[in-house]
């Protein structure tokens, strides 16, 4: 995949959050963090062979655009 690269401002990178909408390998879901003094929602990939599903805490990996987050379950 050809990601776009871009900042949000505050490194996202070690960032807890959890899991809005369901992801699994290759679809997109969403991720709720807290960041920048409030919490935001990103759209987020997993390269985990397992799903992750609504409420799993997951920890950001990679910055892959401004508005889209590389996560893994922690």
């Amino acid at each position: 995949m050809n990601w776009d690269s871009g900042g949000i401002g505050e490194d996202a990178v070690g960032k807890i959050g959890r899991v809005s909408v369901p992801i699994s390998q290759g679809v997109a879901g969403e991720v709720i963090i807290q960041i920048r003094g409030g919490s935001e929602a990103y759209t987020a990939y997993t390269e985990s062979e397992e799903p992750l599903t609504v409420n799993t805490r997951v920890v950001v990996v990679e910055q892959l655009s401004s508005r889209t987050l590389l996560v893994t379950s922690c």
